[in-house]
């Protein structure tokens, strides 16, 4: 029996005095260095850097492609995450090996693999040209990069919830005369909810500020296919820094602000369906 008082674990102020000071050296310092140097500029200058044509153009494609593929990573991972919690088939598990592939892979190579596959000469590439359909160096090679490195967060993470729901469920469900669908809809969706979108903002967060896999297979076309991770490197390079800070606060914001309405969202799931406790 635990004696009243004490902490579970052994010395609680010393791991928060760490815990602390890991956070602000690895996350608060950075962050408040990166306001501090867009600071900088006048309101005019900064308000110039960060909604010039070019940069606007970026915004739209980071932030549309990145939820344009969480939303097909949420939809997708759950019918990956379904496959490998409920069905038995062939080479299961070097499939289940498989969808950590994007977390292993360095990203640069992600980025020429997928350019090679895509490009007009590429395997998928060579198919899809006769039709009109060109994916490398284009917004949908930007999506089809950002898609490629999100899927794992959603299965990883609606695979154990899965595993944990009872079948029972479905069972006393069906006896209540409940179709699959129903079942689905009713039973399984609620639990699952919180997961998803969970899934949803982590892939959404790894791919609003994804540079190696996409930098190859976008092209780089300016105001086409220009991602905004790139524009902040580009100021980097032009020794630009009080702008590439600028453009980094506007991004972190706008992610922030994302999140924050996502978790929201997820809290509020959550708590509806009793399981917040």
């Amino acid at each position: 029996m635990a004696v009243a008082g004490k902490r579970v674990l052994p010395g609680f102020n010393i791991t928060l005095g760490y815990t602390l000071v890991y956070l602000s050296l690895l996350v608060l310092i950075p962050l408040s260095a990166t306001f501090i140097k867009s600071a900088s500029l006048t309101l005019d200058q900064f308000l110039a850097v960060v909604t010039s044509p070019r940069v606007m153009a970026s915004y739209k494609l980071s932030f549309g492609a990145a939820l344009i593929a969480a939303g097909i990573n949420a939809v997708l991972g759950l019918l990956l995450a379904w496959s490998l919690v409920r069905y038995k088939f062939p080479c299961k598990t070097l499939v289940d090996a498989l969808v950590d592939l994007p977390f292993a892979l360095p990203t640069a190579v992600a980025g020429i693999a997928l350019t090679a596959i895509y490009s007009k000469n590429g395997w998928i590439g060579s198919l899809l040209e006769p039709h009109g359909i060109k994916v490398a160096f284009t917004p949908l090679g930007v999506l089809v990069a950002l898609t490629f490195i999100g899927l794992p967060f959603v299965v990883r993470t609606v695979q154990p919830v899965l595993q944990d729901i009872e079948r029972e469920l479905e069972e006393a469900s069906t006896s209540l005369g409940a179709n699959r669908w129903q079942t689905f809809r009713f039973v399984l969706f609620p639990a699952l909810l919180p997961a998803l979108l969970t899934g949803f903002a982590l892939a959404f967060a790894r791919a609003v500020g994804e540079y190696g896999s996409v930098i190859f297979i976008a092209g780089n076309i300016p105001m086409v296919s220009e991602i905004t991770p790139l524009m902040i490197i580009t100021k980097l390079e032009q020794y630009d820094y009080a702008g590439a800070t600028s453009i980094a606060v506007v991004m972190l914001l706008v992610s922030f602000a994302l999140l924050l309405a996502i978790n929201g969202l997820q809290a509020w799931t959550a708590k509806r369906t009793g399981r917040d406790r």
